[in-house]
C-alpha cells in the first residue's frame, strides 16, 4: 500500500481512487481525517527533513517563526513565578529595613536649614541619615514643608523638584512623583519616594527619621 504520510498543509483528496486510498474497501484510513495542526503552527525545516532528523542546534534555535514564537505553558508559569517572587522579596526587604530601624532606636536628629532661609516653592538638598543618601527639602507653603529621598524608586536616578508642576521629575525614564506626597504619578516607578520625617523647632528644620513606603 502506498505511504499515506503527507504534508499536513495539503488538502486531503476525498476521491475513492486517490493513491492514499488505493487497495481499501471503501473506508479511508483514520489518519486521513484526523484533526490537523493549525497552519500557523506547522513547522517545515528549510531542508524538508522531519524535525527528529534535524541537528540539535536547529531544534534549540529554530529559524521559522511558528517555533520561534512558541512559548510553553511551563516557561510562562516559570516567568510569572519568578516575577512575583522578585516583587515579594522587594517588599520583604523594605519591611526588614523598617523593623531594623525600629529595633535600633530612633535615627539621629539632623538640622537641615532655617525656615527663614527658604522661600515658598524653593527646594534644598541635604543628606540623611548618612552622606550616601541624598534628600530634598521643599517648602510648599509658609507653614508646610516636605522632604524625600532623592533617589527614584525605579532605578535610583536623582529626581528633580518642579514646584511649578507640583512634581518631582526623573530625567532617566520620564518618571514623576507628586510633590506633596511622593506618590508616583507617571512613568515606570511604582513605589513612592522614601519620606524623610521632619520636625520644626523654633526657626530650624530637622530631619528626625525615615519612612519607607510600599
Amino acid at each position: 500500500m502506498a505511504d499515506i504520510r503527507r504534508d499536513p498543509r495539503s488538502v486531503v483528496d476525498p476521491a475513492i481512487n486517490s493513491p492514499a486510498r488505493e487497495g481499501l474497501t471503501g473506508t479511508a484510513p483514520a489518519s486521513l481525517y484526523a484533526p490537523s495542526a493549525e497552519r500557523e503552527q506547522i513547522t517545515i525545516p528549510p531542508d524538508g527533513a522531519p524535525l527528529e532528523a534535524q541537528p540539535a542546534w536547529r531544534q534549540d534555535f529554530p529559524i521559522d517563526w511558528p517555533q520561534d514564537l512558541y512559548v510553553e505553558r511551563r516557561d510562562f508559569m516559570k516567568f510569572m513565578v519568578l516575577t512575583s517572587a522578585a516583587f515579594t522579596a522587594g517588599q520583604c526587604w523594605i519591611a526588614a529595613q523598617n523593623w531594623y530601624r525600629r529595633r535600633n532606636g530612633q535615627l539621629a536628629m539632623q538640622r537641615i536649614i532655617s525656615v527663614d532661609e527658604m522661600a515658598v516653592g524653593s527646594a534644598v538638598g541635604f543628606t540623611y541619615p548618612d552622606e550616601h543618601e541624598p534628600c530634598l527639602l521643599v517648602r510648599l507653603s509658609p507653614r508646610e514643608f516636605v522632604a524625600f529621598n532623592q533617589k527614584c524608586t525605579h532605578l535610583s536616578c536623582a529626581v528633580v523638584p518642579r514646584p511649578a508642576e507640583g512634581s518631582f521629575y526623573c530625567p532617566c525614564h520620564e518618571g514623576r512623583f507628586d510633590l506633596r506626597t511622593g506618590e508616583p504619578t507617571a512613568g515606570p516607578p511604582r513605589r513612592p519616594l522614601t519620606r524623610v520625617v521632619l520636625d520644626i523647632r523654633g526657626r530650624d528644620i530637622y530631619a528626625v527619621g525615615i519612612e519607607e513606603r510600599v
